[in-house]
This record gives C-alpha cells, sequence and structure tokens, in this order.
C-alpha cells in the first residue's frame, strides 16, 4: 500500500511543503525571505515572522499542486531541529495543529538526515539514481560540516564533524569581508569561475582523525585583506574574482583531504554530497574529479534539494513512519544537533 506524506521545513528562513507518495515527489512548495539581505544575515525574529505568514499558504499550495486531499494524508513530517528555535517552533506548531485536527501521526525528522536522504526521492520521467548502503555522505551547509557513514535508511554515523565554524560559515565570512552581499556564497562561486585559485595562499589548519576546521582559514583571510589594503586601498576590488577563487579552492581542499581520507579508513567509495553548500560549483566539479580518478561512485543533489526543502523531510518521514516511528503532540523542536535523538 503507497503511502502518502506531507513535510514541513522551516529550519531557518525558508518555508517549505512537499508531498510524496512513497518515495515519489508530487510537490515540493518554498517560500523564502527577501528581508535578510538588508541585514547581511537572517534575522531570527524576522525569520520566525515570515515563517507564521508563510506556512499555511505553501501547505496549502503543496496539497492542491500534488492533487491530493489532506485527509488522504497518511502522515505529517515535520523538522524538529536542529536550526532556528523560533523558526522550528512555527513548523512544529503547525504540524502538531494539522495533525490533531485531521487525526493524522506525526513523525519527528532531524534536518541534517533529511539532507543525506534526499538523494532518495524520486521524481516522474528521471533516472533516481540513488546511493547503495553504506555509503559517506558529506553533508556541508552554513551551520554544519560533516562526514556521516550511512548503513541504512535510518542508521547514520557521523565520523567527521567540525570542530569549530561550518564550512558555509566561512564562504559567509569571506563574502562579508569582501563586501559581496548575503548569501555570499553563490557569488565567491560565480567570481571565483573567473579567478585564478592558484594566486593566494591561505593557511590551512592541521586537524587530527577526520574533523574539520574553517576559523584558521577565516583569519588567514581576514589578516590577509588587511595587510594587502594598507598598501593598496584598491586591493580587493582589483583581485576580487582571484581572491575568491582561492579562497574556495582552499576550502574544498580542506573538505576533499578528509574524505579522501575517510574512503581509505573505510573502504566505502559510495559517496553522497548534501547540504546548501553542495550547490557550489567548484566543490560539485572537484567531488566529480576526484570520483572519476579514484573509483568512487558520486551522487550530487539536484540545486532544488540543496537548499532547506521539504521534499527531504517527507521523505525521511516516509521511512520513519513505516518503521512506525511517530512521535506525541508534546515533541518540542530542538536548536541543536547534539540534541537531536
Amino acid at each position: 500500500m503507497a503511502h502518502l506524506i506531507l513535510g514541513i521545513e522551516s529550519s531557518c528562513d525558508d518555508t517549505s511543503a512537499a508531498v510524496i507518495r512513497d518515495e515519489y515527489l508530487l510537490s515540493n512548495i518554498m517560500a523564502g525571505q527577501e528581508v535578510h539581505r538588508n541585514y547581511g544575515g537572517v534575522i531570527p525574529e524576522l525569520a520566525s515572522r515570515a515563517h507564521q505568514q508563510n506556512i499555511l499558504p505553501v501547505v496549502d499550495q503543496a496539497v492542491r499542486q500534488a492533487g491530493v486531499r489532506l485527509d488522504r494524508i497518511d502522515a505529517i513530517a515535520f523538522t524538529r531541529g536542529p536550526g532556528l528555535l523560533g523558526s522550528l517552533l512555527v513548523g512544529t506548531s503547525f504540524a502538531k495543529g494539522l495533525a490533531l485536527a485531521l487525526d493524522k501521526p506525526l513523525v519527528e525528522v532531524n534536518h541534517l538526515q533529511g539532507h543525506i536522504l534526499s538523494h532518495f526521492i524520486k521524481q516522474k520521467d528521471r533516472e533516481n539514481r540513488h546511493p547503495e548502503f553504506p555509503f559517506l555522505a558529506l553533508l556541508v551547509s552554513g551551520g554544519h560540516t560533516q562526514i556521516v557513514k550511512v548503513t541504512d535508511y535510518l542508521k547514520f554515523e557521523v565520523i567527521g564533524h567540525t570542530i569549530d565554524d561550518a564550512v558555509g560559515e566561512a564562504f559567509d565570512k569571506c563574502a562579508k569581508m569582501l563586501n559581496l552581499g548575503y548569501p555570499g556564497g553563490p557569488v565567491i562561486d560565480k567570481l571565483a569561475k573567473t579567478g585564478n585559485e592558484r594566486r593566494f595562499q591561505f593557511a590551512k589548519p592541521h586537524i587530527a582523525d577526520l574533523n574539520f576546521s574553517f576559523s584558521g582559514i577565516k583569519t588567514s583571510l581576514l589578516y590577509f585583506l588587511r595587510d594587502r589594503v594598507r598598501e593598496n586601498e584598491n586591493f580587493i576590488e582589483e583581485n576580487k574574482a582571484d581572491i575568491c577563487a582561492s579562497f574556495q579552492k582552499h576550502l574544498i581542499d580542506i573538505l576533499m583531504d578528509k574524505l579522501i581520507k575517510a574512503v581509505r579508513l573505510t573502504g566505502i567509495t559510495q559517496i553522497a554530497l548534501g547540504g546548501g553548500v553542495s550547490a557550489n560549483s567548484g566543490l560539485r566539479t572537484r567531488m566529480e574529479q576526484e570520483g572519476n580518478a579514484r573509483g568512487w561512485t558520486v551522487f550530487l543533489p539536484e540545486f532544488k534539494f540543496t537548499t532547506d526543502n521539504a521534499a527531504m523531510i517527507a521523505v525521511t518521514g516516509l521511512y520513519k513512519f513505516r518503521q512506525g516511528l511517530v512521535c506525541d503532540l508534546d515533541v518540542a523542536p530542538v536548536s541543536r544537533a547534539a540534541d537531536m535523538r
């Protein structure tokens, strides 16, 4: 019997709702929040208010586009965390109210697991490739950087993680130093395509095991720019593309060095990329190059599944629902990954 799942995502500044029938995607609606551009970053209070305005029309549109009736939904999956607590509270509260009104089961979803399992979303008239178990997931976003060993749909083991900043935060801080606006990651990616990635050198961390660190390279960039601007006040503007290309290459080098080590230690050659930074074209190209050179089978998410989307929440909720992993109405959102079950 096919299962119909409604997914709701509200972990940061994107409100999203999706409907899937088994793994097949019927709809995936998103509403962004342009207000944060004026502040150079996400303002939590403004984000939660925007979610309150967006969530009802987004869910309504997702259900209509899917061509289903709400009372035919088998379960409602929602992002419990990690994320901004106020934003999560909006999605959690809406999911609870809807579950209570419809008398439907409620399924809590770890946002990070959703990014990993986005590779199992199926779409009509597509090839629908997905990793085979076990596989390694390189999870890269503004808040998290992890290498995860995945042995089944709901069996995850974090074997490497950042000990300070996430790689996405390093991109954002670089963009802020260069006055590129928010969000800066896509701008850096675009400028890097026309720059010389080998022109400038920045400090690389020496961290044990499979863990990452990105705080040092941010500091290295800060001091580099400070010293060069003292010599030439127009240095940044005259060399912006080369700075972006060089900095981006260093970040990707850090990620790939640890991933190559993880493959060597585990013997696993099925590799999946996930998270917001997985939209970066330099990283995607490097993943494919390393895969071809080393005999990996590489899986890159579609760009629409790199953002915080409800389709990944719905498919993760599907796998939990199949195993009877539903939650009570007293479930509360959590802001940190360490708080997740």
